[in-house]
């Protein structure tokens, strides 16, 4: 059986009560709520590194691609953020027909925008600290360390992001290895981590971040055939605490 967003929705909302719902849930796009000071953020994953985030703050759009029917049934972004500018990450097609919202990119992905949409794109670069709906905001760096490996995220282009919603930092890793920029990080509550050869990392190594880092919440994003369970075994060997949520990143059911 192959669920979509909406078939799975409604599977679940059928099944409510249900002892079936938590495993029902790792099979499904549902969102995922997480509290914070003042509300809650509510993450909706898309498709491999897309997904909108509500925040009390606006709601933000990360490396929306996929086209406007990808996001029809979501609320409207107040942002968007963009990490680098491979075709899975930014797509103008998608991004023009999305409403006329500031953008956040690394300088790559600037140069590459229309002009009109270029006049309303602030650029961060790796350290860059701002502000984004009146949050905090920081552009860490996102790169391959790995020698065959560097020619897909060269170090200083590409960007992660990590935002302060309510008093919790959430990050968004984007394409990256295991820097020891990554490993540095501290007081992570929600991470997003990729994992996928070539371009980003092994399963091991993303566990191996996590027992570095110690975020509270971990979710495998970007992770086209890996194998999750390895990753949630390796995680919990690591000793951080961290809990691993499987999302459905893939809802054509081409994991």
């Amino acid at each position: 059986m192959r669920l979509t967003r909406r078939s799975g929705l409604k599977l679940a909302a059928a099944l409510a009560g249900s002892a079936l719902i938590p495993t029902l849930a790792l099979a499904q796009s549902a969102p995922f709520r997480h509290e914070v000071d003042g509300g809650e953020v509510v993450i909706h994953p898309v498709d491999h590194a897309s997904m909108v985030w509500e925040t009390p703050g606006g709601v933000i759009y990360v490396d929306p691609v996929g086209g406007a029917e990808a996001y029809a049934d979501l609320p409207a972004p107040d942002l968007i953020l963009i990490t680098h500018e491979h075709g899975d990450h930014y797509d103008q097609p998608t991004l023009d027909a999305l409403p006329e919202v500031p953008v956040i990119a690394n300088q790559a992905v600037a140069d590459m925008l229309p002009e009109a949409m270029g006049s309303r794109t602030t650029v961060m670069a790796n350290g860059d600290d701002g502000q984004a709906l009146d949050m905090p905001i920081k552009a860490i760096p996102a790169y391959n360390t790995t020698e065959d490996r560097q020619q897909y995220h060269p170090q200083g282009r590409d960007n992660g992001y990590i935002l302060t919603i309510g008093g919790k930092r959430f990050l968004i890793a984007g394409d990256t290895e295991d820097t020891p920029e990554l490993r540095q990080l501290q007081d992570i509550f929600v991470a997003f981590l990729p994992m996928n050869l070539p371009y980003t990392m092994t399963v091991q190594q993303a566990a191996e971040a996590v027992a570095a880092f110690a975020p509270e919440i971990v979710y495998p994003y970007h992770h086209r055939g890996s194998d999750l369970e390895e990753f949630k075994r390796l995680v919990a060997e690591g000793g951080s605490g961290a809990e691993v949520v499987i999302a459905n990143w893939y809802p054509d059911g081409e994991a």
